[in-house]
């Protein structure tokens, strides 16, 4: 069960950074860490990647940043230099959680310790601690005047739901679209496709509670799947004609990844996955709705290459340009983390963002 412990945190050491976390989200990623979901994790363990902070200080060899730098944490890191990082059609860097563990620091030891004894790093962030530390390559450098009890959602949910439309599906304009799951990162998908322009966006989930705010955002209409007595992805094809042009499955279950692909449109749909299924999933389905021409594609944090493109979002923010502060339903101290995680189980929150 997870606890409120003080923990000892480590300066950092070369190439590290230590942050004093200003604000930081709940995101479902996290609930996973708690309830154990996630079978490569090293216990006893400080989750959340969902934030932004300032400064401390910097270890040795550290050029990036300086203390009193507004900073956002990055939950996959970008080093510049593997094969990835120098692939201009990725973001998946070797050095993430995708290719090895970061339970630990790069050099197999951990800033945390507790009562004497070692406490393990979640995404080398571990947001939910008033100091963490991180490397050089986990940090992205932001805009002095930007909220951080606002712009910590483009840690992780706003920038991946909200590049899912604009950079992997690359949503077109007058475009219909449909999002499985209207949660904080469904929603930003919402807010990614009239960005980009789309005619209908159609929301889709069995809490109609989430309708409201899915239509402030941009959703042109809401349905849930428990009004139909028949399957969600033939009701959306009798709305839509052949099916969708582009639709998103933001919850990472396996039927509900199959029925966005179903309703995507015959012969030139794309369906893009966005939630993570359990580990060792398994995705079957019938290879006529793809051998017709329809796309099935993933979307990793919205294929944004964080530390390049986390300074530029933070700026259109500042300009007004896009407006993640509709997400946050909830602000706490972060000392009532469990209120938080209790609100996200019922979904009564859309994004809790805990205060230090």
């Amino acid at each position: 069960m997870p606890s409120l412990e003080e923990v000892e945190v480590a300066p950092p050491r070369t190439h590290e950074v230590r942050v004093k976390i200003v604000a930081t989200g709940i995101c479902g990623t996290d609930n996973h860490v708690r309830a154990g979901f996630f079978p490569d994790i090293d216990y006893p363990v400080i989750a959340g990647h969902e934030a932004a902070g300032i400064v401390e200080s910097v270890g040795p060899e550290v050029t990036y940043v300086k203390p009193g730098d507004k900073v956002i944490p990055l939950c996959v890191p970008q080093c510049g230099e593997c094969a990835s990082c120098l692939n201009p059609k990725t973001n998946c860097c070797l050095k993430g959680h995708i290719c090895e563990s970061q339970n630990l620091m790069p050099d197999k030891t951990s800033r945390f310790t507790c009562k004497g004894k070692q406490v393990y790093h979640f995404l080398w962030t571990s947001t939910f601690s008033e100091y963490t530390v991180m490397p050089e390559a986990s940090i992205a450098k932001i805009d002095n005047a930007a909220p951080l009890e606002k712009v910590c959602l483009f840690g992780c949910g706003f920038s991946t739901g909200y590049g899912a439309a604009i950079n992997t599906a690359k949503v077109e304009p007058g475009s219909t679209c449909a999002i499985f799951g209207l949660g904080g990162v469904g929603l930003s998908v919402i807010m990614g496709c009239k960005t980009a322009g789309a005619s209908r966006i159609i929301g889709i989930d069995i809490n109609k509670e989430k309708f409201a705010k899915a239509k402030e955002l941009g959703a042109t209409e809401c349905i849930s799947p428990n009004d139909f007595n028949k399957p969600i992805e033939k009701v959306l094809v009798e709305m839509t004609g052949l099916g969708v042009d582009y639709s998103f499955e933001v919850i990472g279950r396996i039927d509900t990844e199959i029925a966005a692909l179903a309703s995507s449109r015959l012969g030139s749909g794309t369906c893009v996955l966005v939630g993570a299924p359990p580990s060792g999933s398994e995705l079957t389905f019938d290879p006529k709705l793809v051998l017709t021409g329809r796309k099935l594609i993933g979307s990793f944090l919205g294929g944004w290459k964080l530390k390049e493109a986390l300074p530029k979002l933070v700026s259109d923010y500042l300009n007004k340009k896009c407006n993640p502060d509709a997400l946050i339903s909830h602000t706490l101290p972060f000392e009532k983390i469990a209120e938080g995680f209790e609100l996200l189980h019922t979904g009564k929150s859309i994004r809790c963002v805990l205060l230090f």
